[in-house]
């Protein structure tokens, strides 16, 4: 079983009322939009990280995150790509990255609108927007997703709300 901690468009900001969700999880996915590479060193040293690159985040952070990101937890597969869209119309990115499989779970991030539904049109697919965990944009609460995978089980979805607070 692994804990997973699913969060986007952090935009260099960690915030702290995160910090007992990353003690509690195994494994932080990013969807995107970290924003500084200070940010994934200090995550990275925290827990294992699977991410992507998001359209605000620099050179650097584009050589250690790619654009779409394919990996197994437990028996799902997982896709992952910053900018898709929703199931009601995808984005370019998204359909590459189905081009490539169609996964069991994809997360995705830019919108900064938290969404959590099944695809019926691609067999079921989890989609996970997680919203926006940091603080630029115009998001009224801060999101992020926690959940538990199981062999082909996911359970105890949860949606972490951070009422919005400024920088600092």
């Amino acid at each position: 079983m692994q804990k997973i901690l699913i969060i986007s468009d952090t935009h260099s900001f960690l915030d702290e009322r995160l910090l007992p969700h990353l003690d509690w999880c195994d494994h932080i996915w990013h969807a995107g939009d970290w924003g500084s590479v200070e940010l994934s060193d200090t995550l990275e040293a925290m827990k294992p990280i699977q991410g992507v690159y998001g359209n605000i985040d620099n050179a650097t952070l584009r050589q250690i995150y790619p654009k779409i990101n394919h990996f197994t937890c437990e028996e799902l597969s997982i896709g992952m790509t910053h900018i898709a869209g929703a199931p009601s119309k995808y984005k370019p990115d998204a359909l590459e990255c189905f081009a490539i499989k169609t996964p069991d779970v994809f997360v995705c991030g830019h919108s900064h609108i938290l969404q959590v539904k099944r695809d019926l049109s691609r067999n079921g697919m989890l989609f996970i927007n997680p919203g926006a965990a940091g603080t630029h944009g115009f998001h009224g609460v801060q999101t992020a997703i926690k959940l538990k995978i199981d062999g082909k089980r996911i359970f105890e979805v949860a949606v972490i709300e951070m009422n919005r607070r400024v920088k600092g």
